[in-house]
């Protein structure tokens, strides 16, 4: 089940922490979470899975700044937010949408435990002027079923800054659990 927006504040403190809260982002069944001022962009042509992919960091102005299309922006949230026994989800909102900007490519689902600032795979289908301290997107909570086993990675937890893929690093442990089990190095 989906909490609603007053249960999202009533939640607020114990199982819930959004840092800076605003009442007024609170919505009937989630809360607007806003745009930081800085954004990545990948270097590399071609990315690789296996290895960092080296980026540069652009911070965006007042005025704005726009998004070409058939580029991945990476960014984060103003907020930081903290959820225990419950499952965060984020959404890009509707508004936004409608503008054609894809908030999140596929990491939307947030796990139990998770603590940190939400790192945005943004994706324009035209050009867009993006602006800092947008509302830009939604976070909602999903009540859990059984046991609860907190999120407890050492990749993206307790991040303090937009994060890039570090999927390089699922690699290295993976070879390493091969060569324990006998597998050749590839």
């Amino acid at each position: 089940m989906i909490l609603t927006g007053q249960e999202i504040q009533a939640q607020l403190g114990k199982n819930i922490k959004i840092d800076p809260f605003n009442e007024s982002r609170l919505n009937p069944n989630s809360y607007n979470l806003s745009l930081h001022n800085e954004i990545l962009v990948y270097e590399e042509i071609v990315l690789d899975m296996r290895r960092p992919n080296r980026y540069k960091r652009y911070t965006i102005p007042e005025e704005g700044m726009v998004l070409s299309p058939n580029q991945l922006y990476l960014g984060r949230t103003v907020e930081r937010t903290e959820t225990h026994n419950l499952v965060p989800m984020l959404e890009g909102r509707s508004s936004i949408g409608r503008l054609g900007l894809f908030v999140h490519i596929t990491a939307g689902f947030g796990d139990v435990g998770f603590c940190g600032y939400w790192t945005l795979e943004m994706f324009a289908v035209q050009p867009i002027r993006i602006y800092p301290g947008v509302q830009i997107c939604q976070i909602f909570y999903h009540t859990l079923e059984g046991a609860v086993t907190e999120y407890d990675s050492g990749k993206y937890q307790k991040n303090r800054d937009i994060q890039p893929s570090l999927l390089y690093r699922d690699f290295d442990e993976q070879t390493d659990r091969q060569m324990r089990l006998g597998f050749p190095k590839e």
